[in-house]
């Protein structure tokens, strides 16, 4: 019988990209649930599903701050009372980017406003071979401070960028993005956002051509060692 996934989405039409694709060659079904619908207005009565029905839990990345509620409302509390409940009955979570702060704060940490934007493809140092060292995908204006008890995998100058918690990972950057991703995030309005990071779309595309078929490799490792080393879910 198939593993399930829950793909926990905030921004109206992501997905889990490489990420996705790679659970999917390793026998998961995945199954998409749809925080907000309107990027204008992200609040949501959104209701998560009980623990149990998923054999791990993937929060993806988002335009908001875990922080904000003033702008995104209660589904927050309930997202990292999920992330929480989670924990506490051992089901593995591989949280990215806003998903990975969410995972943070969720079990102990902190998620602030960071001292410096990283938009575009950064290598990042790491001791770990299967975290890889990029570059990867990066795009957040928030950075997140580790539980206390968890062990800090990579730092760079811009913030803790993956830590592990017992059967959890959480990451900074964006191991899923592959063009199309980057094209969604560009239609979105982060397009207008370029020009403040000295970035342009046509450039931010080219390079993102290049990085993303190296960075697939890097993704498909990144998720097997998460599965078989960190999750220890047996899957095919």
């Amino acid at each position: 019988m198939a593993r399930r996934a829950l793909i926990v989405v905030h921004d109206p039409g992501e997905t889990a990209g490489m990420v996705g694709r790679r659970l999917e060659a390793r026998g998961f079904e995945l199954d998409e649930l749809s925080v907000t619908l309107d990027l204008d207005d992200p609040r949501s009565d959104v209701e998560f599903p009980a623990i149990g029905e998923h054999d791990i839990i993937v929060p993806m990345g988002a335009v908001y701050s875990v922080y904000d509620t003033a702008t995104i409302g209660t589904w927050i509390e309930r997202e990292l009372e999920l992330l929480r409940a989670a924990d506490r009955a051992g089901v593995p979570v591989f949280g990215i980017c806003f998903g990975g702060q969410a995972l943070a704060a969720a079990l102990g940490g902190r998620v602030v406003a960071a001292d410096e934007a990283q938009v575009g493809w950064y290598e990042i140092p790491s001791e770990t071979p299967e975290l890889g060292t990029g570059p990867w995908m990066q795009w957040h204006y928030d950075r997140f401070e580790a539980p206390p008890d968890a062990e800090v995998l990579s730092v760079d100058r811009f913030g803790t960028q993956a830590f592990r918690l017992r059967r959890n990972l959480g990451l900074q950057f964006h191991p899923e993005v592959d063009v199309a991703h980057l094209r969604r995030w560009l239609d979105m309005g982060g397009a207008d956002l370029l020009p403040a990071h000295g970035l342009t779309a046509d450039g931010l595309i080219a390079a993102t051509v290049v990085n993303a078929e190296n960075s697939r490799p890097q993704t498909d490792r990144l998720v097997d060692w998460f599965l078989d080393h960190i999750a220890v879910v047996p899957v095919g």
